[in-house]
């Protein structure tokens, strides 16, 4: 079997498992208790494979918990950032779940357990609440304990039957992806709410390709909203990991998908010294100021989000916002993240931003925001993309490409709304798209109905309209009719209609001296 077939096989397996083991419990409140689980069952034989160093002559599951020493546990929690005793195994409890009367008060000691053992060290922050959505107590798990624990080792036992292979290889990725794969169904369910915490994989492609172009190394990668993380680690996917040197930073306003966002990491093998995921709110409580800039960053806020904006006087003199004179409707907070991201950015970075396509036409704040963006030649490219790339929503959105370090003061605008695959529910963007994309960003050509570099002057003019369509033209599918030839055959054609006429007249007059004579 290909890796291609085994990974299609894995995230068949996997969704029916979650399918299955919910009975009549909605599917996107369940989804913690099966990504919870493949995290768990991850870290563990992570964990054990960390422990065994490579030694086929140990079994980590197989040791008593009492042989483990207090200097084995400090160098474990230092390197690996949490601890897991082999009692506590996502195998060991598995093996017994069916027979397991207290599993679900075993399950909450047990990730009790490794969070707790992160106090006092650098990892703290990260382990801290990783299980907060793990609640095994949760009604909707069943009415009684024995109900609970009857769908808890359901799905231990599900998780537990997916073949993953040996742990070291290949088996890491596999891992990642049948999680991604979890999340992404799960979103593509779940309408308007899950398109709020998942980027689709092929837009977050094309997102970070734009945002790591040509940057043979960047210091780290951040997203201002990062969701469940998707974004983050489609860069280490496209690239190798040894040029994002101090690893993934982010900040995320929601407390579930900020826990599935550390969870991801993980599950993609970045170890907690290399990765920075806050909670709160970035607008109004940013993370991280005493860490910018940041070489490349990739995101896709929330559109239209309300926010404070002038109800806090203060706003205005924040260094994010002031420079721009301005500040973002209250109702409309998408220039708020975009102003974030480019204080954020170095001066030898790029920001590429999924953004409402209204904020490049619209006037008022948002006008006057856009022109500071132009006057300080911060806008590289504007790409207009299909509708219905994303879940939850049928709009077709628009990415903005920062930079501060442009060589010429044009504007590129590409025209990419023709370029997706129809799928059943949605649409998608081809590598194929991508590429293409790409290409035409990188040589900044000019390209008829697809893409114009256009001078400042000519943006300015047009009260610094950053729609795609102002300035590229739209192809005209319309049949081309060749008047000339068109002429020819009407032509033709009325001299035909001459002639039937000429032989009806001479036919009714014959018919007509016929009635006369008799």
């Amino acid at each position: 079997m290909t890796s291609t077939q085994q990974r299609a096989a894995l995230q068949r397996q996997i969704w029916a498992i979650a399918n299955d083991v919910r009975g009549a419990v909605d599917g996107w409140d369940f989804k913690q208790y099966v990504l919870g689980t493949l995290f768990y069952r991850f870290i563990s034989e992570n964990f054990a494979s960390y422990i065994e160093g490579g030694d086929d002559s140990i079994h980590y599951a197989e040791l008593a918990d009492k042989v483990i020493t207090p200097d084995i546990k400090d160098d474990a929690i230092k390197t690996k950032g949490y601890f897991i005793y082999p009692s506590q195994l996502f195998a060991t409890i598995a093996a017994n779940a069916n027979n397991n009367v207290s599993l679900n008060t075993d399950l909450a000691a047990v990730f009790a357990s490794i969070e707790s053992s992160a106090n006092g060290y650098p990892s703290e922050r990260d382990i801290k609440g990783l299980f907060a959505d793990f609640d095994t107590t949760s009604n909707r798990l069943g009415n009684t304990v024995a109900d609970k624990n009857t769908r808890l080792a359901a799905v231990l036992k599900g998780v537990a039957g997916l073949e993953f292979g040996d742990f070291e290889g290949s088996h890491i990725d596999l891992f990642g992806d049948a999680y991604e794969f979890l999340i992404s169904n799960y979103a593509a369910n779940a309408g308007k709410s899950g398109g709020e915490f998942f980027t689709p994989q092929h837009v977050s492609r094309l997102i970070a390709q734009l945002a790591m172009h040509k940057q043979t190394r960047v210091n780290k990668i951040y997203d201002p909203a990062c969701g469940s993380g998707s974004l983050l680690l489609q860069a280490k996917k496209h690239f190798d990991a040894h040029i994002i040197e101090d690893g993934f930073w982010g900040q995320e306003i929601n407390h579930t998908t900020y826990n599935l966002a550390r969870m991801n990491m993980f599950l993609h093998n970045i170890n907690y010294d290399k990765f920075n995921i806050q909670l709160g709110d970035t607008l109004e409580n940013p993370q991280f100021w005493d860490d910018k800039p940041f070489d490349a960053i990739v995101s896709n806020p929330p559109y239209s989000l309300k926010w404070i904006g002038s109800d806090d006087p203060t706003l205005i003199n924040d260094e994010r916002f002031a420079p721009a004179g301005v500040l973002a409707p209250k109702s409309k907070a998408d220039f708020a993240f975009v102003l974030h991201a480019l204080s954020y950015l170095s001066s030898k970075g790029r920001a590429a931003i999924v953004c409402f396509p209204g904020i490049f036409y619209r006037g008022g704040a948002e006008q006057k925001i856009r022109q500071y963006l132009v006057d300080n030649n911060y806008v590289e490219t504007v790409i207009s993309l299909a509708p219905n790339l994303f879940f939850g929503t049928t709009i077709a959105v628009t990415i903005l490409v920062l930079s501060k370090h442009k060589t010429d003061n044009t504007t590129q605008f590409i025209d990419a709304s023709g370029l997706f695959k129809k799928e059943t529910n949605n649409n998608t963007l081809l590598d194929v798209h991508i590429e293409q994309i790409m290409q035409v960003f990188d040589s900044k050509a000019n390209v008829d109905h697809f893409a114009q570099s256009v001078p400042f002057e000519k943006v300015a003019a047009n009260d610094y309209n950053l729609s795609v369509s102002s300035y590229v033209e739209a192809k005209d599918n319309r049949e081309v009719t060749d008047i000339t030839a068109l002429n020819a055959k009407l032509k033709i054609t009325v001299a035909k209609i001459d002639q039937l006429r000429t032989d009806i007249d001479a036919i009714v007059a014959e018919i007509e001296g016929e009635e006369l004579e008799a």
